[in-house]
């Protein structure tokens, strides 16, 4: 424990230059540069349903956002798959975790900083992508959950995650891709419209994958919707209407 934290801190004091100046940066100038990607946003073609099994009726897979079957999975991979739909409705709904926050129906909110970007969605779950200059953490002082650790910078209106030590197992939910912990994420997200925002995400994973696995997936702004409200379910207003996440008037 004490050489993890001791390494940890000798890398941050290596970035530390980097990060100073990310903090002088932070002028207003600079913060009026960031890119606004405020509103509540949902990915497109989602289905609405939180569960990712196919419904009643329904073809093809249930999150074609995040096509499982047409990942380059090697000999392991598809194993991994196919035990994971064998196991279907054994889901430990513990949390949606990454990378299917990214990809499946729950709402999400950008917070956009000079330091970093926050991505929330319906559920508090938070991503941390820092943008002060620091380093990923070295392969002995990382401490891998569900949602990983990341780091991005800016390329102009783009934003580039780099995502590791992502938990696994992954499978919170049927949806969510049976990659192993050892998988590198990397996305550019960039507004490409008044309210659609673009995620190119690629995975790269040799224990289950033969080659990197892009998928692209589009956020659009909701209307009418300027926050994300989610109590207990015995209070939860947040209702879907015609495919789209809303809230719904109090109860009498």
């Amino acid at each position: 424990m004490k050489r993890g934290v001791l390494t940890a801190a000798a890398a941050f004091a290596l970035a530390w230059p980097a990060v100073l100046q990310a903090q002088s940066d932070s002028t207003p100038a600079a913060t009026a540069a960031l890119p606004d990607w405020r509103g509540v946003w949902f990915a497109e073609n989602a289905v609405p349903d939180i569960d990712g099994l196919p419904q009643p009726g329904q073809s093809g897979p249930p999150y074609p956002l995040l096509n499982l079957q047409a990942a380059p999975w090697n000999e392991n991979g598809r194993a991994r798959l196919q035990a994971m739909i064998a196991s279907q409705g054994d889901d430990k709904a513990m949390g949606w975790g990454y990378p299917m926050m990214m990809s499946g129906s729950a709402p999400l909110q950008f917070l956009v900083t000079p330091y970093e970007t926050l991505i929330i969605n319906m559920y508090r779950e938070v991503r941390h992508v820092y943008t002060d200059g620091r380093p990923l953490p070295q392969e002995e002082d990382r401490w891998p959950t569900v949602w990983g650790e990341a780091i991005g910078h800016w390329e102009g209106d783009t934003l580039v995650i780099e995502t590791v030590s992502v938990e696994e197992p992954l499978k919170y939910f049927f949806a969510t891709p049976p990659i192993s912990g050892n998988a590198r994420y990397t996305e550019r997200i960039r507004k490409i419209g008044p309210d659609r925002i673009e995620n190119e995400m690629t995975i790269e994973d040799p224990e289950t994958l033969t080659a990197p696995w892009t998928v692209t997936i589009v956020y659009a702004r909701a209307e009418g919707l300027d926050r994300l409200i989610h109590e207990a379910f015995t209070n939860d207003r947040s209702v879907v209407e015609n495919g789209v996440f809303t809230i719904a008037p109090p109860k009498d």
